[in-house]
């Protein structure tokens, strides 16, 4: 009975050892078999991340054929979750996490999140959404270009103002300035994000 109950624990405690794995490398989980389902769930979550929804579905297909029955639902939750992200579904990627019982991501994250899938449309997209990504990215650049330009002027006002060419060689200077900074804020509320889902699965 004692070895019973001890291969019951085991078996319910596959989706709990997300928590155990998550330190691992790809190379690790990959060559994890105790908890298969757990380390191909992982790696799914991951490939989402990087937006890579081929690799992030193929990693599920991998953890629900592994997973027990009990187990598979909460995957294929996960799942949902994760190819919503990959493929920037926003609205789709909200009523996923609300299912896991997770808080929803806030609706500056889905915005971002929209935009991004204007920009840079998910594996597949056609060549017209393409096309409508690249002129978007020209119009931002553009935009970013003239709001330096027009800060570079006001700083140089006080001096006697600049020239044109003064003025836009210290507008891309502010513009990579800002991109770095908020860069950098995006990378921290990244792992902050990731932080929280981690303990949201733990939990």
């Amino acid at each position: 009975m004692a070895k019973q109950r001890q291969v019951r624990v085991e078996q319910k405690s596959a989706l709990a050892a997300m928590t155990q794995l998550e330190t691992r490398s790809d190379d690790e989980l990959l060559a994890e078999t105790r908890y298969r389902a757990a380390a191909q769930a992982i790696l799914g979550a991951r490939a989402s991340e990087r937006y890579d929804a081929q690799a992030a579905r193929e990693h599920f297909r991998k953890a629900i054929a592994a997973a027990r029955p009990q187990e598979r639902m909460q995957l294929r939750r996960m799942a949902e979750a994760s190819l919503a992200l990959a493929e920037r579904r926003p609205d789709d990627l909200k009523a996923a996490v609300e299912k896991l019982g997770q808080e929803a991501p806030s609706s500056r994250q889905l915005f971002v999140l929209r935009l991004m899938g204007l920009i840079a449309p998910a594996q597949g997209a056609s060549r017209l959404m393409r096309a409508r990504g690249v002129l978007i990215i020209f119009a931002i650049v553009v935009v970013l270009l003239a709001l330096g330009f027009g800060i570079a002027e006001l700083v140089l006002l006080p001096f006697g103002g600049g020239s044109i060419a003064g003025g836009i060689g210290l507008g891309i200077v502010i513009v990579i300035v800002a991109l770095a900074v908020l860069a950098f804020v995006g990378k921290r509320k990244q792992a902050a994000a990731r932080e929280k889902a981690r303990a949201a699965r733990a939990g």
